[in-house]
């Protein structure tokens, strides 16, 4: 199918189609007219590239993960780098959770500290 056709199929603009095949996400191969072709199984691999993304992936982890992606559903195989890649991830985002939570935490911190003043000031 061609890139048109994918991106109606996925909801998913052509450029991004481009920029997932850049990404090596994603495959085609080139027609006589030099068009992209891509397989009858692209819109299931990118509705999982939309679905890894979704979950925060970066596209190199999504990169190593997608081999290992089972096309019906959610699941993976036990690839060697799948938990791996699961795990480094996992703690890119406790990580940025707990930093989060402490910007949360000193901003109502903040807040109260303002709100304290403005009681006083009254």
């Amino acid at each position: 199918m061609l890139i048109g056709e994918l991106s109606r199929r996925t909801g998913v603009p052509a450029r991004l189609l481009r920029y997932y095949e850049q990404r090596g996400l994603l495959a085609s191969e080139r027609d006589l007219n030099n068009y992209r072709q891509y397989a009858a199984d692209a819109p299931r691999t990118v509705a999982r590239i939309r679905e890894m993304l979704a979950a925060g992936l970066p596209t190199e982890a999504i990169r190593t993960l997608l081999p290992c992606a089972d096309g019906a559903d959610a699941g993976a195989d036990p690839c060697p780098e799948v938990l791996r890649t699961l795990a480094t991830e996992l703690d890119r985002l406790e990580t940025a959770m707990a930093s989060l939570n402490e910007r949360h935490d000193a901003l109502i911190a903040f807040r109260a500290a303002f709100l304290d003043r403005a009681a006083v000031a009254e």
